[in-house]
């Protein structure tokens, strides 16, 4: 969306009072010191309106429109000298209403950059989808939208988030960039559900930690969690598996095959399997063999799904 502030069609004095013909209107972006911030001739912010704004002979300013936002502008006569500055000044839309009473255009209303959850898919006027696409000026090939009124939301996310990617790399500011045409990331929510940073302005709440959310949880933009979870051996309790021993020997240890029978004197073994006869009956071992029958436990290694309740929608930013 698009407005102006109070200064376009209007007559400008000097302190004598005398038409400030000549003078010269900056516009910069809102809190910066003198950053540009492009004024248009038109309210689809198509046709680029020169900055500064050169008034007439008689001090009247021509009209111009801004994407919806704040701005600083600096007022000065054809001398340089500062006639009136300011900063944080609100750009207003075209207002609605009637009935003796002015009116406000909503999307004012709304700050670039906010969230909105809209109960649709398709694209809403004054925003884009958060979806990983990007955004851009007109020239730009941007796959989310590509226009004027992308500027706004182009410099706060580029200011606010320096891992958002920028096509080509980033240049000296973001409003050089969106003016060469570069496309900026959007931030991307798709199939995912937003979240606090763990700190927001404070110490961080612990509630998010790097080992289970698995990445830093107090960078803006980071994402993580995961759908399903497969489950391995740490994550189970302490389990001690359940099941009978049976033990089996032959009594018998003639020449069958099944001898069991290890025969050995003072000095060692005599053999396996012989023949226990005489005087070395009382040094005859027995071999028991035994087999373990377990009861079968556990599942198919299904992943724990982790997925909360959840209602889709689509996620949007303002312009």
């Amino acid at each position: 969306m698009a407005g102006t502030i109070p200064l376009s069609l209007t007559q400008q004095f000097d302190e004598f009072g005398e038409p400030l013909s000549g003078g010269l209107l900056y516009i910069f972006q809102a809190g910066t010191v003198a950053t540009p911030q492009q004024p248009y001739q038109d309210y689809g912010l198509t046709v680029l309106q020169p900055n500064p704004i050169l008034l007439d002979a008689a001090g009247r300013v021509p009209q111009f429109f801004l994407a919806d936002g704040f701005i600083k502008y600096r007022l000065v006569d054809k001398n340089g000298v500062t006639q009136s500055a300011r900063d944080g000044v609100l750009v207003i839309g075209p207002s609605s209403g009637g009935g003796g009473g002015g009116g406000v255009d909503p999307t004012t209303l709304i700050q670039t950059g906010m969230l909105a959850i809209f109960y649709g898919t398709g694209a809403v006027t004054g925003y884009v989808r958060s979806n990983g696409r990007t955004i851009g000026n007109a020239t730009s090939g941007a796959t989310e939208r590509a226009n004027a009124d992308t500027q706004a939301l182009f410099i706060f996310l580029y200011n606010a988030d320096p891992n958002l990617a920028v096509s080509g790399g980033r240049g000296a500011s973001a409003l050089a960039d969106f003016n060469a045409s570069k496309q900026l990331t959007l931030p991307d929510y798709r199939g995912r559900v937003p979240g606090g940073l763990d700190d927001m302005g404070s110490s961080a709440a612990g509630r998010l930690t790097v080992g289970n959310f698995g990445t830093s949880p107090i960078v803006l933009g980071a994402a993580g969690g995961q759908e399903a979870k497969a489950i391995v051996t740490p994550n189970l309790p302490p389990y001690t598996p359940a099941g009978i021993i049976t033990n089996t020997y032959n009594a018998d240890p003639g020449t069958g095959p099944l001898r069991r029978w290890i025969t050995h004197n003072s000095v060692g073994p005599l053999g396996y399997g012989g023949v226990a006869t005489g005087a070395n009956m009382s040094n005859v071992d027995l071999l028991v063999f035994s087999a373990f029958a377990g009861t079968p436990q556990g599942g198919v290694s299904t992943p724990l799904i982790t997925t909360q309740p959840t209602l889709l929608s689509t996620i949007y930013l303002k312009l």
